[in-house]
Order: C-alpha cells, then structure tokens, then sequence
C-alpha cells in the first residue's frame, strides 16, 4: 500500500432481519431503562414548566373535553349507552354512564394518538442526541409512550372515582386494564418508531398524521357503540384493534366483565408485530438520521 493511498472505510450495514428479533428489543429497552425513564420525566415537567397549575392541568384537560362530548352526544343528540343503567328510572345515572364510557375511550385512544403524533417531531426536536454516536435514538419514542401513560393513569383514577360513585360496578375486573391496555402500548411504539424515521426524512408526515388520527378517531367506537352501526359494518370495525382495545377497557373499567381472552391475544399478537417492524425500520433507517437533521 502506497503513502499516498486513501483508505475509505465503509460503516457496516446490519441485514434488517437482524432487528426482527423480539428479545434484541426487550434486551435493548432493558439495558437503556434508566435513561428512557429520565427523559419521559423531562418530558412531563417540560409541558408544564412555568405554569401555575402545573400537573394540575393534566386532570383539568380531560375534564373539559369530557364536558364538551358529554354536551354534545347526551343534551343535544340524547344518546344513552343503557349498558347497566335503566335511563327510565335514573336518568342522571344513565348520563353519566355515557360520560364516563367517552372518558374511558378517550384515556386509551389519547395513548396511541398522542404518542404518535409526537413521535413524529421527537428525533428532529433532538438534534443534538442524534449527533451523538453512542446515544440510543430508538428510546426517545419510548419515553414518549411513557409519559403519554402517566397521564392516561392519572385519568383512570377519575374514571375510577366516577364509576364508583355513580355506577357503582368497581370490582376485580379493573386488575385486567393492564393486560388490555399492552396491546395499545405495542401498537404506540411500533408506529411510533416508523413515523419518528419517516418524519426526519419527510417533514410532512406530521400533517399526514394529524389527519390520519381525525379520521381514525371516528372509526373508532368512543362516542358510540359498536353494537349501534349496521350489522353489516359491525365485522368490519372489530378489524381496528383500536375498536376491541377500547371496548375491553369499557368491559374491565366500568362495567366488571372480563375481556375475550381469545379476541384480546390475536390483538396482542398483531401488536407485536407491528411493534417489531417498527422496531427494526427505525433500527435500519436512523444511520442517516445524522446526515438529514
């Protein structure tokens, strides 16, 4: 080899069925705990830092969104949910059933949308992460998961304090919300890293997003009843994994039934799959995070 010679030595490209893995995820999240764990406390004081309420506004948010749908669906379209209220003999107890089925649906729908959407700014509002070599990007998705699930367990207790006082149907069911709501984490993280990747390369992807999420927010049944739509769009909306997370939560939170076990593990088992794929596109894709951002 002569003096003058240039060695030019190119990064090794790992075969992306090196990520299609599940134990390389759980090992790669366990070994990265504690600095996933650090960021998605940043991530909940930065929201509210310099406020005055503080925390105080993750309770008053829900709230007002919960009073805006109450409004709309209970005094002026009248809808009852009748699933354990007769609303010819407690007619307060009946809309408040209704109040608290929305709210139910909105804590785990508010999972998914909000970790996702955020996901799709997460690595360019991290720049200087990503100039890091030895930083591990695929947590930052993950932390948002995190924080997005402090705030939805901070409004299960109100949900809680509202089904026992007005429906009064608290029981052992609600020790299966966990069990329900994973398949609603897997499915935050796996579209999480794929539009984390995608938004560093296309900036548009936040918008599509957006609209994605206002249309999938209808199809999903949290203002309504499947059991309320034709019988022949019925099959077709149990296809969402969105529609059987959130009607199990219903089951398991307010009305003391235990989910489908057979239903909720196709669901888990979809999740994981989209959770993997995630995994690995991100894994693929974030070598040239640093040459975009």
């Amino acid at each position: 080899m002569g003096r003058n010679e240039v060695v030019v030595i190119t990064p090794v490209q790992e075969p992306l069925w090196r990520y299609l893995n599940p134990a390389g995820i759980a090992r790669d999240l366990w070994s990265n705990r504690h600095l996933t764990w650090q960021l998605a406390v940043r991530d909940v004081r930065t929201r509210f830092k310099g406020s005055r309420l503080g925390l105080v506004w993750s309770i008053i948010n829900p709230l007002v969104l919960l009073a805006v749908y109450t409004f709309v669906f209970v005094f002026i379209f009248k809808q009852r949910w009748n699933q354990t209220v007769d609303p010819a003999k407690a007619d307060f107890a009946s809309k408040a059933e209704f109040a608290l089925a929305i709210f139910s649906g909105l804590i785990v729908f508010n999972v998914f949308s909000e970790s996702v959407n955020r996901a799709t700014q997460v690595v360019i509002a991290n720049v200087s992460y990503v100039k890091k070599v030895v930083f591990p990007v695929q947590v930052l998705p993950v932390s948002l998961v995190i924080s997005s699930l402090f705030f939805a367990l901070i409004s299960t207790g109100i949900l809680l304090v509202g089904v026992g006082v007005f429906l009064r149907t608290v029981s052992w069911t609600l020790f299966c919300f966990p069990l329900v709501l994973l398949p609603m984490i897997l499915l935050s993280l796996g579209f999480g890293w794929f539009v984390a990747s995608l938004g560093v390369y296309l900036r548009d992807v936040g918008q599509i997003v957006m609209l994605v999420f206002q249309i999938l927010f209808f199809m999903t049944p949290i203002c309504y009843r499947i059991e309320w739509l034709p019988k022949s769009l019925q099959p077709v909306m149990r296809l969402n994994p969105l529609a059987t997370i959130v009607d199990f939560a219903r089951r398991t939170l307010m009305w003391s039934q235990w989910p489908d076990w057979l239903w909720l593990g196709g669901v888990l088992l979809a999740s994981l799959i989209v959770a993997q794929l995630g995994y690995a596109w991100f894994m693929k894709t974030k070598r040239g995070f640093a040459d975009v951002v």
